[in-house]
């Protein structure tokens, strides 16, 4: 194995083979020359050498015989690897070429803007070096010396939208220096040339700028500058005033809640100034609007109820122009509401009932009618009718049979109502007509009304004493009267005016009286209690005087009791001036025969 080694060794590395093969012989000696001969310059030992290379090239010879097969197939191999791998050195060396070549582009590109930029600088100092000597030569030659300056100031103007603004620029001692008017970096006009192409600018009365049909773009810094070797500027500063505007949140203004909830309402304002909001809500029927309910852009209502629904407005005011409002209308959705104005209705046979209920609700709600509990539907006789939230039923022609409870029935998607009404042929209850003051001392006469369809067949009357101080009443024992009502008149077919007068009453006290009556279907409910008061007799008066004037003698003032009339008052002074009124008189009685006041002896007594 250390033979063929070596044998592939060689097959491997012919040329380093070689090249020891010649170090190890000597030049034009042979085989038998070599044997000893010395190579001075290698420093091996030949007889060593030489066996070792015949026994070599022996074994080669055998080894040719017996494996060339093993060593060609081996030599293909080594000569696969070997174009492999001289493809792989191949294309990393491409790789590294294509990296190296762009190292060098982009050195050169960066060098190429370096000096670019170099030779843009130095050329704009060039020019700007040209233009400020020139400007220097031509600003110091026309104006012989003289300085320009502004006459006008700078100042802060507000326009409103739409109108037309003069910013001033007057100019002392301009010469040919030219005046530009610029915005920001945008020149406007340089001298009397207009560089703008906005046909609103243009100068007027020199140099002044005119801006007409302003526009809220339009606000900022204005400059009027005058080009010299040292620039100076006056700024004129533009705020424009927009008037207010403002639009609901939903754009369709209209906003839904349930009864009980909660609801917001919102608008956007804009403006200059940034307008500030307001909300009220319209009144039903007038139109007008009533007080602030809230302010700023957001109104939150807790707990709606269904009065709360409406339009309600948003106002926006900013003092530039008129305020703007934009209409917001608010639903509240709840179950029924009902209410009666009448809930006992008298009627009578052959004559007209008509009940009414009014019924709010939102949804529209399903009204109907039933009588006893019993659904009813339109008759000849029965109609049913609504006009907004008032809806009827009239009975014409009433019968026996129509007389019961009715109720009103409310429905929609919240819930149901219902109301109670009673129409009857009983008398309906009495309204008295007399003033409360009696004119006697002891005696009261009392009028009331009553109104009944069919005759009335009896009536009663009870009275009553209230015995009352200043801390508290006591109610007497009630006193029964029993009365038959004479025929009404036929003019008056359903009014029974009657009139009873009590007698035997206690003076200066106070009475109840409650009446009832009856017809042929029985008793109507009792009246409400009235109360009336019976006259002071005169001995009370003449001793209330006695004790007014008592009081005021012993007081030596004028004030008077309190619960005195006025004729009373007047009698007390008259009685308290009248023995005094000649001592009063007498000291002018004294003057105007020319005596003094203080002279005693002229007066009398």
């Amino acid at each position: 194995m250390t033979a063929l080694n070596t044998v592939r060794w060689y097959q491997a590395h012919p040329a380093t083979a070689s090249s020891r093969m010649a170090t190890h012989r000597r030049p034009g000696s042979g085989s038998a020359g070599g044997k000893n001969g010395i190579n001075t310059n290698s420093g091996y030992d030949a007889s060593v050498e030489a066996p070792t290379a015949a026994a070599a090239m022996a074994v080669c010879d055998s080894v040719k015989r017996n494996v060339r097969p093993i060593v060609t197939a081996n030599c293909a191999s080594n000569n696969a690897i070997t174009a492999v791998a001289n493809s792989n050195h191949r294309s990393q060396r491409g790789v590294v070429n294509c990296f190296l070549r762009f190292i060098f582009l982009r050195n050169m590109f960066i060098l190429l803007i370096v000096v670019s930029s170099l030779l843009v600088s130095t050329t704009d100092a060039v020019i700007s070096s040209r233009g400020s000597s020139s400007n220097s030569k031509a600003s110091s030659a026309p104006n012989n010396g003289l300085v320009p300056r502004f006459i006008s100031r700078g100042h802060t103007y507000r326009a409103v939208v739409g109108d037309t603004l003069v910013l001033p620029c007057e100019v002392e001692n301009l010469g040919t220096l030219v005046l530009l008017w610029r915005r920001g970096s945008n020149v406007l006009t340089a001298s009397q040339l207009m560089v703008t192409r906005d046909e609103r600018i243009r100068l007027v009365n020199g140099y002044n700028l005119e801006i007409s049909e302003l526009e809220p773009q339009d606000a900022g810094d204005y400059v009027c500058q005058i080009s010299d070797k040292v620039n100076k500027d006056q700024v004129h500063t533009v705020e424009i005033l927009v008037p207010p505007s403002v639009r609901a949140i939903p754009p369709t203004g209209q906003v839904t809640a349930r009864k009980g909830g909660a609801v917001t309402l919102e608008c956007k304002a804009s403006g200059n100034p940034v307008p500030s909001i307001y909300w009220t809500k319209r009144q039903s029927g007038t139109g007008k609007s009533a007080a602030k309910i809230g302010e700023g852009p957001v109104l939150s209502l807790e707990r709606v109820e269904r009065q709360q629904a409406g339009v309600y407005q948003c106002t926006a005011d900013n003092s530039v122009g008129d305020p703007v409002t934009v209409d917001m209308r608010l639903d509240v959705l709840y179950p029924p509401d009902i209410s009666v104005e009448k809930s006992w209705i008298h009627s009578g046979e052959g004559f007209e009932a008509q009940l009414e209920c009014i019924v709010h609700a939102d949804p529209q709600p399903t009204v109907s009618w039933n009588q006893n509990s019993f659904p009813l539907q339109p008759t000849d006789r029965r109609t049913m009718s609504s006009r907004g939230n008032r809806h009827t039923l009239t009975i014409r022609h009433v019968q026996q049979e129509d007389f019961g409870n009715y109720s009103c029935v409310a429905d929609n998607s919240l819930g149901r109502s219902k109301k109670y009404m009673e129409v009857s042929g009983r008398p309906g209850p009495a309204d008295f007509l007399s003033p409360p003051w009696s004119r006697s001392t002891d005696s009261f006469n009392l009028t009331w009304k009553v109104e009944s369809y069919p005759p009335l067949q009896e009536v009663r009357l009870l009275y009553r004493k209230l015995m009352m101080n200043e801390t508290f009443q006591q109610p007497g024992r009630w006193h029964d009267v029993i009365l038959t009502p004479a025929p009404r008149p036929p003019s008056e077919p359903l009014t029974h005016v009657m009139a009873f007068t009590l007698r035997g009453l206690q003076h200066s006290s106070v009475y109840e009286a409650i009446v009832q009556a009856k017809n042929r279907y029985g008793w109507n409910e009792v009246s409400d209690i009235f109360q009336f008061y019976t006259q002071r007799i005169t001995s009370d008066i003449h001793s209330e005087e006695m004790q007014v004037a008592s009081s005021t003698s012993r007081s030596g003032s004028t004030s008077l009791h309190r619960n005195a009339p006025k004729s009373t008052v007047w009698k007390v002074m008259t009685m308290t001036l009248l023995p005094i009124l000649p001592w009063l008189m007498s000291p002018f009685g004294a003057l105007l025969h020319g005596g003094t006041l203080f002279d005693r002896s002229k007066l009398t007594i």
